[in-house]
């Protein structure tokens, strides 16, 4: 499965605003196979704040711990973002190379 942040929003800033993102995924992180990797896509967000990533992303790894995967990007923004939540949490997302194609493992 692929998440495509953009959907969310070019700005994604605010604490509720990650949390209510999250939360209206639930649906389709319920259909989500055990075996099926899961990418974040970062392309086409302008702001990616601390606050929004914590909400989404931190009980996201939450749940599916080593499944998760962040593509690569370029924006500053997300990898400050990053950096700060894995220093915060005092854990390392996965990274995967932004061609990186859906596969299971």
């Amino acid at each position: 499965m692929e998440i495509s942040l953009k959907k969310f929003g070019f700005v994604l800033s605010s604490r509720e605003a990650g949390r209510e993102a999250f939360a209206a995924f639930q649906s389709r992180l319920a259909e989500v196979p055990a075996d099926e990797r899961i990418f974040i896509n970062f392309d086409g967000v302008h702001t990616f704040s601390p606050s929004w990533a914590d909400e989404f992303l931190t009980p996201l790894n939450e749940k599916f711990g080593s499944r998760v995967y962040l593509k690569e990007s370029e924006n500053p923004s997300v990898i400050a973002t990053i950096d700060l939540l894995e220093k915060i949490n005092k854990f390392k997302f996965k990274k995967a190379r932004a061609s990186t194609n859906l596969k299971r493992r």
